[in-house]
């Protein structure tokens, strides 16, 4: 098959979407598949670039912010994206956006099925700008993209079943498909505790993740102001973003304030670094209050570490937890609290869950989930 994935900035980094698109391309490329990328061009010239390279789109007044969530809009440049069309058996869309909505407009004159990937919610865009809660704005704009750019696809893959389950309930037109993006499968490089009847010392919070409203590591620094072992946490926030001097600022006011005594460590980490930092950490902490699924939790529990993750109606990662040890209610920093207390002063319960974690990974592999995009592309060619 001939597969042409639209996606506005293939090559942006510390943006889950893309680094997701570039995984999918890479494994379907090696599973046999003919895949060509419609995108922005790539921002360092001396790297790759797309098959088909569209021009920068810049919005004015909001670059800058689109920028600090490591993204980039490309132009609908009408003659190079029917050029990349009339190449395909299948369009894929990794968004819905401007160019996919051009985009499936000159397939549906070319007669050419597209698929979509339901990648985010209207909520990941309006919580940079104050709007999150606005159920009005963001239901409208979800609409739109239903309207004009998802019902025009045969399929949708849906990354979690609440994904799935939200899409039902706006009425989406398109088979839906529950199929994880899918992480490469990495052998688990954590070492036994030398002693599984005391807590480590520091106690290894970990906390990754782009640094941003959504992601709320806020909740998190506030739980340690209630933990009864702070003064025992070693926290390290793992990622960069829009909120990176407010989300320190806060964390080093734990360490001023004598809250903790081991100074916060706040750092952009490479992918081996994060599978070095998981394989050590005592606890994983994901706070998201807005999720679609949450790779970087499933690539953290491969080296065995233990989450705490938020529950809420649009974050999917709480599907990760093994039990209710492992969840807390969204923003509720006292439930967060308790929660790692219990694992702090539970060191041998915590020992015996690292094996189960890893082992909970393994059906997220992504060569499942090729496999079943295959499947996908196949019956929209044949629908």
């Amino acid at each position: 098959m001939k597969i042409l994935f639209v996606v506005n900035n293939y090559y942006a980094q510390g943006n889950g979407l893309s680094a997701s698109a570039r995984r999918t391309v890479r494994h379907l490329q090696a599973a046999g598949q003919d895949v060509r990328v419609l995108s922005g061009r790539n921002a360092d010239p001396q790297g790759p670039q797309p098959d088909y390279p569209l021009r920068e789109f810049r919005i004015p007044f909001f670059d800058g912010l689109v920028r600090a969530h490591g993204y980039r809009f490309a132009k609908s440049e009408k003659a190079v994206i029917e050029e990349a069309v009339r190449w395909a058996d299948v369009v894929h869309l990794e968004e819905p956006f401007v160019i996919q909505w051009r985009t499936v407009h000159i397939a549906r004159r070319l007669d050419v099925p597209c698929t979509a990937t339901y990648h985010l919610h209207p909520e990941n865009i309006f919580f940079s700008i104050g709007l999150g809660n606005w159920k009005f704005i963001n239901h409208t704009l979800l609409r739109w993209w239903r309207d004009y750019v998802f019902n025009a696809c045969t399929d949708i893959q849906c990354p979690t079943e609440n994904v799935r389950e939200r899409l039902r309930r706006f009425r989406f037109k398109p088979r839906l498909h529950t199929i994880s993006n899918g992480i490469i499968p990495e052998p688990c490089i954590r070492k036994p505790s030398p002693d599984d009847s005391a807590p480590s010392h520091p106690f290894l919070v970990a906390c990754i993740g782009r640094l941003a409203w959504e992601k709320d590591q806020f909740t998190l620094l506030e739980a340690l102001r209630h933990s009864r072992h702070a003064h025992d946490i070693q926290l390290y926030l793992a990622g960069q973003g829009p909120e990176r001097e407010a989300v320190l600022a806060k964390a080093m006011a734990l360490y001023e304030d004598g809250i903790v005594a081991y100074k916060p460590i706040c750092r952009f980490l490479q992918q081996a670094e994060l599978r070095e930092l998981s394989a050590r950490a005592d606890l994983y902490i994901h706070c998201a209050v807005i999720e679609v699924e949450g790779l970087s939790a499933l690539e953290a529990l491969q080296q065995g570490v233990v989450p705490v993750i938020a529950t809420g109606p649009l974050t999917a990662t709480a599907q990760f937890a093994l039990d209710d040890r492992s969840r807390f209610p969204m923003r509720d920093a006292h439930a967060l609290a308790a929660r790692i207390d219990w694992w702090y002063e539970h060191p041998h319960e915590l020992e015996q869950m690292h094996a189960a974690y890893v082992a909970s990974t393994e059906r997220y592999a992504i060569d499942k989930s090729i496999a079943a995009l295959v499947e996908m592309f196949a019956g929209a060619m044949a629908s």
